[in-house]
């Protein structure tokens, strides 16, 4: 990704934060840089504009931070970075637990800021590119294209949300293999199992309702009982 292209979403009420972003940003070769200082303004803001990575503060005057990061995470994988005058660990666990990817602690050097926007920009072209490498996930009547997040089956589209996405990935990726419902929570919400029962429940249930003919008895996506799940592919 040329940097020139590279796209900067900055959510921060502090006004000052958000100037010395934009120059040090600016001067690193990044030209596409938004600003925001509100969590509705900063989704929305997110929704139109597409960024490849956002900085993003914790205490903001219509909400948190926290609560921008779960909305982003529930339709995108850009990098999140927090900026917070939080110093808690318990701050830190949480900004690592919903989904951001790095947390920086005001105040802080606008270059370290910099380096560390570059370096998880590089990380994601990298997996990206790794990605790409190999793609598309076919089995039986499926075909998963991760890099466009479609769904086929037998040629016909499948409209996902993202973690139902994450879940045929998953299942595809281990086709005829049961998986336990603690296995799922791990890779798919990237969180323990305890207190996620009914989540997984309802996102099968859901998941079902796509890519069965008859979602109450399942041909593909089968329960193991006591054991999991299992994607049930037979050679054709």
């Amino acid at each position: 990704m040329s940097q020139k292209n590279t796209k900067v979403l900055i959510i921060d009420d502090e006004e000052d934060i958000l100037r010395i972003l934009k120059t040090v940003l600016t001067k690193e070769g990044i030209d596409h840089i938004y600003t925001s200082t509100t969590v509705s303004d900063g989704f929305m803001q997110f929704q139109e504009k597409k960024p490849d990575i956002v900085l993003l503060d914790i205490m903001l005057p219509d909400g948190e931070g926290y609560d921008v990061c779960k909305q982003i995470r529930s339709i995108s994988n850009v990098p999140i970075l927090f900026l917070s005058a939080k110093t808690e660990e318990i701050d830190k666990i949480l900004g690592f637990a919903i989904g951001g990817d790095d947390y920086i602690v005001k105040p802080f050097s606008p270059k370290e800021v910099a380096y560390r926007v570059k370096a998880q920009l590089r990380r994601a072209d990298y997996i990206q590119a790794d990605k790409e490498e190999d793609t598309l996930l076919k089995a039986g009547p499926f075909e998963l294209n991760e890099q466009r997040a479609e769904l086929k089956k037998n040629g016909e589209n499948i409209e996902l949300r993202p973690k139902e996405l994450g879940l045929i990935s998953y299942l595809l990726k281990n086709a005829n293999r049961i998986i336990s419902k603690e296995s799922l929570c791990d890779h798919v919400w990237g969180e323990d199992f305890i207190g996620f029962d009914n989540t997984v429940m309802v996102h099968i249930r859901r998941l079902r309702e796509k890519i069965e003919e008859q979602p109450s008895n399942p041909q593909y996506l089968i329960t193991v009982k006591g054991l999991g799940y299992k994607l049930v592919i037979r050679d054709e």
